[in-house]
């Protein structure tokens, strides 16, 4: 049914701008008419387009839910393992890479050459 949808929600636009482009209601100002039927028939015509393009040329997914065994009620994940870093290793990794660029950059400043401008940094969190 979710298939549907939408081209369900395009034909329900296109029945009411229908009903006001052709039938001009007397108890409705003709500027609402002009302004909401076209718009409503137009976008209507447009969604449901798109919902038959979508029906026809998108593969069709299933969801197929995994549950547990029936003897257990609590649904468990699958084990991934862990490749949790403590935040130290982190941070000196950090630290070193900043004093790498950083005496990279005092170099530079004190003996600019094209060479080392355009040298790779020894630091192992750049490539």
């Amino acid at each position: 049914m979710r298939r549907y949808n939408l081209l369900i929600v395009g034909l329900l636009m296109v029945a009411p701008g229908a009903y006001l482009i052709f039938t001009h209601p007397q108890n409705l100002p003709l500027w609402f008419i002009w302004l909401a039927g076209p718009f409503l028939w137009y976008v209507g015509i447009a969604v449901a387009i798109g919902s038959i393009a979508g029906i026809l040329l998108l593969p069709r997914t299933t969801v197929t839910p995994t549950c547990a065994s029936s003897s257990d009620n609590v649904a468990t994940l699958p084990a991934v393992p862990s490749r949790q870093v403590p935040i130290e290793v982190l941070l000196l990794q950090i630290e070193n890479h900043v004093r790498l660029e950083q005496a990279a950059a005092e170099s530079f400043v004190t003996f600019p050459t094209n060479a080392q401008l355009h040298s790779k940094t020894t630091s192992p969190l750049v490539n």
